[in-house]
């Protein structure tokens, strides 16, 4: 498709678009599969838009259209593998595929509630 130009008399009524700036969030902990990480109830801050990296939290949907905290791991060809704390709860990469780069949402900054503070956990190798 080619690219279009702008009249300059159009240009001056149309504002410039600029990368949105991330965005904060707040995420509600279901599940036992983050614990002892995290744990059932736990309210997180969230930031939509931030760089992933592994060892981070984040907020991922699963191809399934699932919703859920997980680890990230480590970025493949296939996308994010992510990770759960807990083996014998939830699911991970290992059970459902890697997460594509567009479905890596936010990353947890901190937990809110109701142990305020940096959620540590397993340090990536």
């Amino acid at each position: 498709m080619p690219a279009m130009r702008m009249s300059s008399a159009l240009s001056r009524l149309v504002p410039r678009l600029t990368p949105a700036e991330p965005r904060w969030g707040m995420a509600i902990v279901r599940g036992r599969s983050m614990s002892p990480t995290l744990l059932e109830g736990d309210r997180l801050l969230v930031r939509y838009g931030a760089t992933p990296r592994p060892g981070r939290l984040a907020v991922v949907r699963f191809a399934d259209g699932v919703v859920a905290v997980k680890r990230l791991d480590h970025l493949s060809s296939e996308g994010w593998w992510v990770t759960r704390d807990n083996a014998l709860e939830g699911r991970d990469s290992w059970s459902g595929g890697a997460i594509a780069a567009d479905d890596v949402l936010a990353l947890v900054v901190v937990r809110l509630w109701p142990r305020p503070g940096r959620p540590s956990g397993p340090v990536p190798v």
